[in-house]
C-alpha cells in the first residue's frame, strides 16, 4: 500500500523540554491509524508538525511524497483538519462559519453540508458564541466531512460530543475509508480507536513505543483465563507463562497467559480433563496501561489552531483569527 503521510524521525525541543524524541510512523491509503497517548506524550506537536504549523529541529514529513514543510500550500489543498478544541468567529452563525472554511480551500456548501447538520443535529442559524464545546467541534466536523480531501487529520475530535454523536462520526470515518481515503485519528477514547483504526501507534515521552494492528500487538500481551478441569489445577500456577495465578478451589482457576503461549497452555491443560475454558484477549485499554505506566514528559504549551481545513488554519493563522 502508498504512504500518503510519512514521519520519519522528527525531534522537537521547546526551550529544555524534549516534546519529541524521534518519531516515525505511516498512514497508508485508504487507512485509518490511530495516534494515541496521554496530555504531554507529544501527538500534537506531531500533528502540528505534520500541518506545517510547527517545524522540526530534525526529521521530515512528507504528504503525497511532498515536504509538509516546504510544500505547505500545495499539500494542504488536499488535507482535511479538526483539532482538539475549535475556536470560532463568535459573531457569525454556525452555517456562516462553515461555509467559510469550506470556501477557504475552494469547496463549496452542498446537500451532503445539509445532510451532515442534520446528523449531527445543529442549529446552523446560532451564533457560534452561543454554542457549547460540543458544537463547536460539531461545526469543524460538518465542514471536515463537507470536504473532497485525500488526507483527514482528527486531534481528539470527538471531545465535547455525546455518545449518539461519537457513533455518527465514527460511521463517517469508516465511510472515508470505504471511500480510499485515508484518517489520522489521534483520540484518548480507546474503545473509539479499537473499532476503527487499521493500525494503532503508542506515543510516550516523545517517542513511539509501538505501532502495528491491535491484533499483532496483543500476540505480545497477556489474555486472561478462567479454566475448570476435572483434575486439580495447581500446578498450572507454576508454569513460566501462567500469571496473577488464583485458584477458586482446586479445579477451577483464573490467571493471565502470555497471548503466544495459549497453545501450550491448553496442551498442558487437556490431560487434566478441561470441562471449561475462556478465554479474554487483552483490549486497547488493557495494552495502553501495560505501556503507559507513567508519563514524563511535556510537549508544551502551543495553542489550538482554529478552524479546520488544514488551509482554512493557516489561512486563520495569517488573520490572528481567534
Amino acid at each position: 500500500m502508498t504512504d500518503v503521510l510519512a514521519v520519519a524521525n522528527l525531534r522537537k525541543r521547546f526551550g529544555k523540554v524534549r516534546a519529541l524524541r524521534s518519531i516515525s510512523f505511516s498512514v497508508r491509503e485508504g487507512e485509518v491509524f490511530g495516534f494515541i497517548g496521554p496530555n504531554g506524550a507529544g501527538k500534537s506537536t506531531t500533528i502540528r508538525i505534520i500541518l506545517g504549523m510547527l517545524r522540526a529541529d530534525k526529521g521530515r514529513v512528507t504528504i503525497f511524497g511532498k515536504d509538509a514543510w516546504k510544500d505547505a500550500v500545495e499539500v494542504h489543498q488536499h488535507v482535511a483538519y479538526v483539532p482538539g478544541d475549535v475556536f470560532l468567529w463568535p459573531n457569525l452563525t454556525g452555517g456562516e462559519i462553515i461555509d467559510i472554511l469550506l470556501k477557504l480551500n475552494g469547496e463549496r456548501h452542498t446537500s451532503t453540508t445539509d445532510d451532515l447538520i442534520r446528523e449531527f443535529n445543529l442549529d446552523p442559524t446560532k451564533k457560534s458564541r452561543t454554542y457549547s464545546k460540543g458544537n463547536r467541534q460539531k461545526v469543524a466536523l460538518i465542514a471536515a466531512f463537507s470536504s473532497d480531501a485525500d488526507l483527514y487529520i482528527f486531534d481528539e475530535p470527538t471531545s465535547g460530543l455525546d455518545p449518539l454523536m461519537i457513533s455518527i462520526f465514527e460511521q463517517h470515518v469508516s465511510a472515508l475509508k470505504r471511500a480510499g481515503k485515508s484518517v489520522l485519528l489521534s483520540s484518548h477514547i480507546l474503545s473509539e480507536v479499537e473499532r476503527i483504526c487499521d493500525r494503532i501507534g503508542i506515543i510516550r515521552s516523545g517517542e513511539i513505543i509501538e505501532e502495528g494492528t491491535l491484533d499483532e500487538m496483543r500476540q505480545f500481551s497477556r489474555s486472561v483465563v478462567r479454566v475448570k478441569t476435572a483434575q486439580p489445577l495447581a500446578e498450572i500456577g507454576t508454569l513460566p507463562f501462567v500469571h496473577q495465578f488464583e485458584s477458586r478451589n482446586d479445579n477451577d482457576a483464573m490467571f493471565s497467559v502470555d497471548s503466544e503461549s495459549i497453545a501450550n497452555l491448553i496442551s498442558v491443560l487437556q490431560p487434566l480433563g478441561i470441562t471449561s475454558f475462556e478465554s479474554t484477549p487483552p483490549t486497547l485499554e488493557d495494552l495502553f496501561i501495560r505501556y503507559y505506566n507513567e508519563d514524563t514528559s511535556s510537549e508544551g504549551n502551543v495553542s489550538s489552531v482554529p478552524g479546520l481545513h488544514a488551509a482554512a488554519a493557516v489561512e486563520s493563522e495569517k488573520h490572528g483569527i481567534a
